[in-house]
């Protein structure tokens, strides 16, 4: 089989999984608002606008958070839970529980669920699919169960057995799949002098970010010695973006008035510790985020963009492509030719594609921006920030929001729905679900010439 055909053949098949990933979802949303629409789902017993149920089912399928009604006011704890299951569900991918009933029903997955489960986790290779799905339920468990014990240690004693253990195992789900819902009413905001709850979330938001496949290479070093360049890349990045996010905030939120006058030091710190981290996509927040500096939205709106790790819970272009990116721009200043890290260099295909990923999500960005600047009503108070940082909140889905999510128009809600759609299904899947791709043979190769760049 020559090298056209071959491509023909992957670019026909990755199409059909793209479309089936798509479908996925979108199945996911579609039970999720039949669910939320019956009246047991909301307090009034009177249900919901279809508009804001189909909203909040989106919301949660694609673990963004941006609500435009109360979570804690408006649905029951049926409501709730529906919203927890199908956050999960969306967190870990829906191929996920697919083969976890393979695997209960004692069935071997065939070729098209393993090629799937590999385009959804980013895996490379597809004899991994077993095995890594192993570490995705079993990490999972354990992380969720892990955060809901040391919750119930801090919220048992404030809420009570029942409450206590229901809020704490909502609060470990959300957290660890990076969500942004919550049942407090208002974020974590009540417990912005509590430390320790601070910190435990902060530790399930970056475990949850890190993303699968680092984790199991952390977890398998001890026999393998080594990490994948993957693994190094996402390592290095990650703990870059949080070190140098944590001192500007430092620096920009260095009066932290949003604080009661006298807190301690140590509860300052980890609020600024938290606020450097929960614009990865986790969504939860401590603080009104309108009371911010300018510096401080500019900065998160810059992390949100950003994103988690590929193959994780988290959205935005992702830490591997701003990697990759870096490290080619400073090769290029330098006059290298390769992009060299850990004694690798990343192939042709790989830079090609992140650069086009950085434009496509530019494009989809500035689209959606200049759409809601023409429906959306904004503040006197604020400028274009306002409608930038939520629809990189959408896009990254984040969950974070300057206010303007219960305010959306029809029209608004609907361009934030198909944001947080392509913000987790993929802007690559999505893309390809839609388009209908051929592979043609090029017979001629034109004359190369050269333009003037910048």
């Amino acid at each position: 089989m020559d090298k056209i055909q071959h491509s023909k053949l992957y670019s026909i098949f990755f199409d059909t999984l793209s479309k089936k990933m798509v479908a996925g979802f979108l199945l996911i949303i579609l039970i999720g608002t039949v669910l939320l629409s019956l009246p047991i789902a909301t307090r009034s017993g009177q249900g919901t606008s279809f508009i804001d149920v189909l909203f909040t089912a989106t919301s949660a399928t694609c673990i963004t958070g941006l609500t435009v009604v109360n979570t804690a006011a408006n649905w029951t704890t049926f409501g709730q839970v529906v919203i927890m299951v199908i956050a999960e569900i969306g967190a870990l991918g829906y191929m996920t529980f697919a083969v976890l009933l393979f695997n209960v029903m004692r069935r071997n997955l065939n070729l098209s669920t393993q090629l799937m489960v590999k385009e959804s986790l980013n895996l490379e290779n597809l004899h991994d699919t077993k095995s890594v799905m192993r570490y995705v339920i079993g990490l999972s468990a354990l992380f969720q169960l892990l955060g809901m014990g040391l919750f119930a240690l801090d919220l048992v004693p404030r809420f009570g057995w029942g409450r206590g253990l229901y809020v704490s195992g909502y609060h470990a789900v959300m957290s660890f799949c990076n969500a942004g819902f919550d049942v407090f009413g208002n974020s974590l905001m009540s417990f912005r002098n509590d430390s320790y709850l601070l910190l435990v979330t902060t530790i399930l938001i970056i475990a949850g970010g890190l993303g699968f496949l680092v984790w199991r290479d952390l977890l398998l070093y001890h026999e393998r010695h080594r990490l994948t360049l993957n693994s190094k890349l996402t390592l290095t990045t990650t703990i870059s973006l949080f070190i140098v996010g944590f001192l500007m905030l430092l620096v920009t939120e260095r009066n932290l008035h949003w604080l009661p006058a006298g807190t301690s030091w140590v509860n300052r710190t980890v609020n600024t510790l938290f606020l450097s981290v929960t614009p990865r996509t986790a969504g939860l927040i401590s603080l009104p985020t309108d009371s911010l500096h300018a510096g401080s939205i500019f900065l998160i709106m810059i992390l949100m963009f950003i994103g988690g790790t590929p193959g994780s819970t988290a959205g935005g272009i992702k830490t591997t492509t701003f990697g990759v990116l870096m490290i080619q721009s400073i090769a290029q200043l330098r006059g290298k030719k390769d992009a060299e890290f850990a004694h690798r260099r990343f192939s042709q295909s790989n830079v090609s594609r992140a650069l086009l990923l950085i434009f496509m999500a530019s494009v989809v960005i500035a689209l959606a921006t200049l759409i809601l600047t023409q429906t959306e009503k904004i503040p006197s108070r604020y400028g274009l920030e306002y409608i930038v940082f939520e629809v990189l909140s959408a896009f990254g889905t984040v969950g974070l929001s300057l206010g303007l999510t219960p305010h959306l128009t029809l029209i608004g809600k609907v361009v934030i729905m198909l944001l947080m759609f392509i913000g987790r299904v993929g802007i690559f899947t999505t893309l390809y679900s839609l388009s209908k791709r051929q592979v043609k043979q090029n017979l001629i190769r034109y004359p190369e010439e050269n333009i003037l760049i910048g």
